[in-house]
């Protein structure tokens, strides 16, 4: 079996991917040769079907593409249990080379994987499964999370203690409690004094994607693709107002009756985020963000080479976004 490995030099996550390689592998009948090639420019990644470093191909094939995929020198990310990373886990290599049967490999998966069990995903519907597994189901977190989401609907602001203590008045559990495992589950953040910074989409700190609620207030959010989501959550029409991150072009958004216009038409978003384990606040949400257009995107990439990602046109992006917020506010 002839495995490559495509790489930008001195990638760090290569070490990461041979070690696992090699936990795979442990105590199988199979023997590989891995042969290293690595990639400086971008003529290379397009010769070469490198999408991110570092790229594994197995007898020529790269198991792990994912439809829409662009040759590229940045960081390739993975699905992981905990959210991103960046090489393949053990359990998927395993799939990939062979060596395990899917259903083996799903019974393996952590019950908060955002992948499935092929692993074959891209990072928006890595951040899909991510912040979907992410809504609470116990009763109380469940009632505090919703005050919390109608408060800044409603006022632009999360709410007080003594607001949040009322969706928790018939049941004996601190409030403090009930945000410390609203924040543990990634489903809020809390600043270091305990106050809510964020709950997504929204951020009670400004952010580059200012939104502008039809008869209701003016929020931040959290990030590009949570301010797309907005509209279906609340069920009603927004204005986005952001700014390109390269070019600092100002980007609007208009979404009415769920039809999206914008201006400049070219616009686009980048979804990507690091290679490490945390919450999607510190590893995703900054590296999801408005482009005047597809080719500013690919360059803020092509300088950014440890943020793994992709390039989404709006109406695919405003689909990502009413996958993970529509429906997640509910009525009174």
């Amino acid at each position: 079996m002839r495995l490559e490995i495509l790489q930008v030099p001195d990638c760090p996550n290569v070490t990461v991917l041979e070690d696992r390689i090699g936990q795979a592998i442990a105590g199988e009948p199979v023997t590989v040769d891995i042969e290293h090639h690595v990639v400086t420019d971008q003529e290379q990644a397009v010769a070469t079907g490198m999408t991110g470093s570092p790229t594994l191909l197995i007898d020529g094939c790269d198991p792990f593409a994912v439809a829409g995929s662009v040759p590229s020198l940045s960081c390739r990310l993975y699905p992981s249990a905990d959210g991103l990373d960046g090489a393949p886990s053990v359990p998927a290599l395993r799939a990939a080379l062979g060596l395990a049967a899917i259903d083996d490999l799903a019974r393996t998966s952590d019950t908060r994987s955002c992948c499935p069990p092929t692993g074959n995903e891209s990072a928006a519907e890595a951040l899909n499964s991510w912040r979907a597994d992410a809504r609470p189901a116990d009763p109380n977190s469940h009632a505090v999370h919703q005050a919390i989401l109608r408060s800044y609907a409603d006022r632009g602001r999360p709410p007080t203690i003594d607001e949040l203590s009322e969706a928790v008045a018939e049941q004996d559990v601190p409030t403090s409690a009930v945000l410390q495992e609203l924040h543990d589950a990634d489903v809020i953040r809390l600043d270091e004094n305990g106050a809510i910074a964020s709950a997504y989409p929204f951020s009670t700190a400004p952010t580059p994607h200012r939104v502008r609620i039809t008869d209701g207030p003016v929020v931040h959010a959290m990030c590009a693709v949570d301010a797309l989501g907005l509209a279906a959550m609340l069920d009603t029409d927004i204005e986005v107002t952001s700014s390109d991150p390269l070019t600092h072009a100002p980007i609007t958004v208009t979404i009415r009756d769920q039809h999206l216009s914008s201006d400049p038409a070219s616009a686009v978003v980048f979804v990507g985020g690091q290679a490490t384990q945390g919450p999607s606040a510190d590893t995703c949400c900054n590296y999801l963000n408005f482009f005047t257009d597809r080719s500013t995107a690919a360059r803020w990439a092509t300088d950014h080479p440890h943020i793994g990602g992709e390039i989404l046109d709006l109406p695919r992006a405003h689909t990502l976004g009413n996958q993970i917020f529509a429906n997640l506010i509910e009525s009174p």
